[in-house]
C-alpha cells in the first residue's frame, strides 16, 4: 500500500501531524520505534505536561525564541497558544493556567494529555507501526521513494515527516536518528547541544545544600568577570549543582560560552539594595543582641543556607551579633547579594530536557514546513533548530509545527 503521508517519530509534534492529516483525509502511517508512542510526552514537567504557555500574542510568544523566532510566525498564526487549549478543551481534557503562564491538564497527568492525542490518532484512522525502526531514507531526483525498516520491510508514501526529536532525553528514544537522515537527504545540521540542562558546580559544599529551593531570587551569569546573562524567578540545588527554571534556561548560554571561567552570582534579596539589606541586618542584630551569630540569620536567610553563609564570611559562628564589626557584617551582606558559584558543566544529554540545533531552518519553508531540498519532506517539533525557555514554550512548537504539516492534506477533505 502507498500511504498519503508517512510520519517518522511519535513524539507530540509526530502524533498531531499524523492525526491532523488522517482528519483531513489523508492515509497515514505512523512509525514509532518505541513500544509505545508518547515516551517523552510522559515525562515532561515532572510528569504533570506543561502543555504551553498562555502568551497569546503572537509577537510576545516569538521573542521567547531568539534570532530563530520568526520562523515561527507562520505556524504560531495558524495553529497559537489559543488553538492548543481549544484543542485539548474541546477533546475533555480540562486545563488550569498557574504561575508564569504556565497550562497543565488539571489533573496533573501528563498521561491525560497522551490519552486526547491517541484518541485523535484513532479517529483519524491513522495506522500506527510502534516496534519498528528506520533503517534508511531512499531518495531518487530530490524526491523520497519509500523507508527501509530495520526488518527489510520497505514502506512507501506521497509524502514523508520526520519528527523524531533532538537528543535529550535518549533513554525515550531521542537518540539523533533524525539528523543522519536529514544529512543524508542534504539538510544542513545546525550542531545539537543540550539545552535546559541542570548543571554541575566546581564547589564541594553544593552538596549540603541538595534540595534547597529559592524563590525570587536573581542569578547573574559573568564570563571572564564581565556579565552575559541575568534572570529573576526560582532555582534548585542538586547534589552537583543546580536546577530549576533559572539554571535551566541559562544552560544554552552557559554551554555556548564555555570556553571561559563562568561564575553565577546569586542575590537571595534582590528587592532590597546594599543599603537596604543592611539596615535590615542592623535592625535584625540589635533584637538579637545578646544571641550568638549562628542563631541571627533564620528571618533572613533558609536554615540550610546559614551554615554556609557565616562559614564563607569568616565571621565566628559563636560571636554575639552585638560584637560583629561593620566590616564583618559587610562581607556576610555581600554573600547574600553576590553568592559567587563556578559553573563546571551541564549535566548533558541525559538530563537535558530539550536539544539546542537541529536541521537549519533557512533550508525549511516556515508556511508549510516542507524541505526546500526535498520536495516531499516535512519536518516538525524539536528536530528543526528552535529552542524556547522552560514553561510550555517547546510543546508549543511541537503542536504549531505538526499542525501546519497536518494543513498541507486539506485538499483530501
Amino acid at each position: 500500500m502507498k500511504y498519503d503521508l508517512i510520519v517518522i517519530g511519535g513524539g507530540p509534534a509526530g502524533m498531531i501531524a499524523a492525526a491532523g492529516a488522517g482528519e483531513n483525509g489523508a492515509q497515514v502511517l505512523l512509525v514509532e520505534k518505541n513500544p509505545r508512542l508518547g515516551n517523552k510526552l510522559l515525562i515532561t514537567g515532572k510528569g504533570r505536561c506543561n502543555i504551553t504557555n498562555k502568551i497569546e500574542n503572537v509577537r510576545d510568544l516569538v521573542s521567547y525564541f531568539g534570532s530563530e523566532g520568526k520562523f515561527l510566525y507562520s505556524a504560531f498564526s495558524s495553529f497559537g497558544v489559543v488553538e492548543a487549549v481549544d484543542f485539548f478543551e474541546k477533546r475533555g481534557l480540562e486545563l488550569k493556567t498557574e504561575r508564569g503562564g504556565r497550562v497543565f491538564p488539571v489533573s496533573d497527568k501528563s498521561s491525560d494529555v497522551l490519552d486526547v492525542l491517541l484518541r485523535y490518532l484513532e479517529e483519524s484512522k491513522v495506522k500506527i507501526k510502534t516496534n519498528t525502526q528506520v533503517k534508511k531514507i531512499n531518495k531518487k531526483e530530490g524526491e523520497i521513494i519509500n523507508i527501509e525498516l530495520l526488518s527489510g520491510e520497505t514502506m512507501e508514501a506521497e509524502k514523508y515527516l520526520i519528527a523524531t526529536g533532538g537528543k535529550s532525553y535518549p533513554g525515550t528514544g531521542s537518540s539523533g536518528d533524525g539528523y543522519s537522515w536529514a544529512r543524508d537527504l542534504g539538510h544542513k545540521i545546525v550542531n545539537p547541544i543540550p539545552s535546559l540542562s541542570p548543571i554541575i558546580l566546581k564547589e564541594e559544599f553544593v552538596k549540603e545544600l541538595e534540595g534547597l529551593s529559592l524563590k525570587n531570587v536573581e542569578i547573574s551569569l559573568f564570563k571572564n568577570k564581565k556579565k552575559i546573562d541575568s534572570r529573576f524567578g526560582e532555582a534548585l540545588f542538586t547534589s552537583d549543582g543546580m536546577s530549576g527554571p533559572i539554571i535551566l534556561d541559562m544552560s544554552k548560554k552557559m554551554k555556548q560560552e564555555e570556553d571561559g571561567v563562568l561564575i553565577l552570582k546569586i542575590d537571595f534579596k534582590p528587592a532590597l539594595d546594599f543599603q537596604e539589606l543592611e539596615k535590615r541586618i542592623l535592625g535584625d542584630f540589635r533584637e538579637m543582641s545578646n544571641k550568638m551569630f549562628k542563631n541571627s540569620l533564620d528571618k533572613l536567610l533558609p536554615q540550610k543556607l546559614i551554615p554556609i553563609i557565616i562559614r564563607l564570611s569568616g565571621v565566628d559562628a559563636e560571636k554575639k551579633v552585638n560584637t560583629i564589626t561593620r566590616g564583618e557584617r559587610r562581607k556576610v551582606i555581600h554573600l547574600i547579594k553576590e553568592f559567587e558559584l563556578e559553573y563546571k558543566e551541564l549535566l548533558g544529554f541525559n538530563k537535558a530536557i530539550i536539544t539546542a540545533g537541529g536541521v537549519d531552518l533557512s533550508e525549511i519553508n516556515p508556511q508549510t514546513m516542507q524541505s526546500k531540498i526535498i520536495k516531499n519532506l516535512f519536518f516538525a517539533g524539536e528536530i528543526l533548530n528552535l529552542d524556547g525557555p522552560t514553561g510550555g514554550f517547546n510543546l508549543q512548537v511541537s503542536w504549531s509545527t505538526g499542525f501546519l504539516v497536518a494543513n498541507n492534506f486539506k485538499k483530501y477533505e
